[in-house]
C-alpha cells in the first residue's frame, strides 16, 4: 500500500490554518512556503523548503516561571532519523514533546520562539493540537497498550477519526510496517496485554503509524527493551525512514551513532542562585561528524565519558 502523503494545502486546512473557502491567490505552494523564522543562519547544506519539516528557532519551553529549556535552533530534514542525546535533566523529552503539543497537557508549561512544522506555527491559535497530533504521532519510554485486542489497538485511532471501511487493511499494512504481522496474524483478537514487552512496543508504533502520519516521536522507545527487542526496534526505524521523519530521545548514545543521521547534543546550565538546571542545546550536526569530530568541547567530553 503506497503512503500517500498530503499536500500543502490539506496540511494548512487539516492543521485549522486554511478554512475551505480560503484559497491562496498564488495557490498551495506560496501559501505554504517555509517562513525561516527570526534566525539568519544559513540553512547548511542548503536544505530545501521541501525536505524541511521542522524549524525550531530559538525555542525555549518554561514549567510556570521556569525555564527547563532555552533558545533551542533546530532543523529537522525530511525522512532521516535525528536523535537527541544528554545527561539526565538537560530537557531533550521536554524538547520533543514540544514537537507534537504534548506539553499543553501540563497547566503551567509554555514555549516561547518559533517552532514551524512545514512553514505552519504549530503555536499559532488558528492550529488545532489534536490535528498535529495525528501528523506528529509519538511512541513513549514504556509500551502503553490499550487493554484491548491486538486489531483493536491498531484501529483504534482510524476509528476515532471516523474511518469505518478498509480497517482491516488498515491494520495489516500497519503491522507489516511495524515488522510485527507475521507474529501476531493468528492472533488479532487476543489481548495486547498478553504480547511482550519487544512486541508491545512495535504494536505501540503500528498504532501511531495506522493514522498516517509524517513524523514519529520517540521518547527512549527501547529502554525498558532487551538487546534483542532493542535491535529489532532499531532496524524497524531504518526500514520506515524512507516514509516517515523519526526523531528518537535516547540515553544509549551507541544507538544514536547505529541508527540516527544527525545529533543533537543537550547539556544543563546550573543557576547558582537558586540552584536551578536549565537545558541549553551545545550542538546539532551530522552523527558521524558529532561523534568522531565534534565542534564543543562539552560535546567531546560527554561522549568520551569524562562527564553526563
Amino acid at each position: 500500500m503506497v503512503n500517500t502523503k498530503p499536500s500543502d494545502e490539506e496540511i494548512l486546512k487539516g492543521l485549522g490554518v486554511l478554512d475551505d473557502e480560503e484559497q491562496s491567490d498564488s495557490g498551495p505552494d506560496v501559501a505554504f512556503s517555509v517562513d525561516r523564522g527570526p534566525s539568519d543562519e544559513p540553512l547548511p547544506e542548503e536544505v530545501s523548503d521541501e525536505d524541511l519539516v521542522f524549524d525550531a528557532s530559538e525555542l525555549s519551553v518554561f514549567y510556570g516561571d521556569f525555564r527547563a529549556v532555552r533558545d533551542v535552533n533546530l532543523r529537522v530534514r525530511r525522512n532521516e532519523i535525528t536523535a537527541l542525546i544528554g545527561p539526565s535533566g538537560c530537557g531533550k523529552s521536554t524538547v520533543l514533546r514540544s514537537f507534537n503539543r504534548m506539553n499543553d497537557l501540563i497547566p503551567s508549561a509554555r514555549v516561547a520562539g518559533s517552532l514551524l512544522y512545514r512553514g505552519v506555527d504549530l503555536y499559532d491559535p488558528r492550529v488545532d493540537p489534536v490535528e498535529v497530533r495525528r501528523r506528529v504521532g509519538m511512541v513513549f519510554q514504556k509500551p502503553n497498550p490499550f487493554p484491548k485486542s491486538v486489531y483493536d489497538n491498531v484501529a483504534y485511532g482510524p476509528r476515532v477519526a471516523g474511518r469505518k471501511k478498509g480497517l482491516d487493511d488498515v491494520v495489516e499494512n500497519s503491522l507489516k510496517k511495524a515488522a510485527l504481522w507475521d507474529e501476531v496474524k493468528d492472533r488479532l483478537q487476543d489481548s495486547a496485554i498478553g504480547l511482550s514487552g519487544g512486541q508491545q512496543q512495535r504494536l505501540s508504533i503500528a498504532r501511531a503509524i495506522a493514522v498516517d502520519p509524517e513524523v514519529l516521536l520517540m521518547d527512549e522507545p527501547c529502554s525498558a527493551l532487551d538487546p534483542i527487542a532493542t535491535a529489532r526496534i532499531e532496524e524497524l526505524m531504518a526500514e520506515i525512514k524512507s516514509e516517515y521523519t523519526i526523531m528518537i530521545v535516547t540515553h544509549n548514545m551507541q544507538q544514536a551513532a547505529r541508527v540516527s543521521d544527525r545529533t543533537a547534543f543537550f547539556s544543563v546550565e546550573l543557576d547558582e542562585s537558586n540552584d536551578r538546571r536549565t537545558g541549553v542545546l551545545v550542538e546539532y550536526t551530522t552523527t558521524e561528524k558529532l561523534f568522531s569530530n565534534p565542534d564543543d568541547e562539552r560535546t567531546e567530553n560527554y561522549i568520551t565519558g569524562r562527564f553526563g
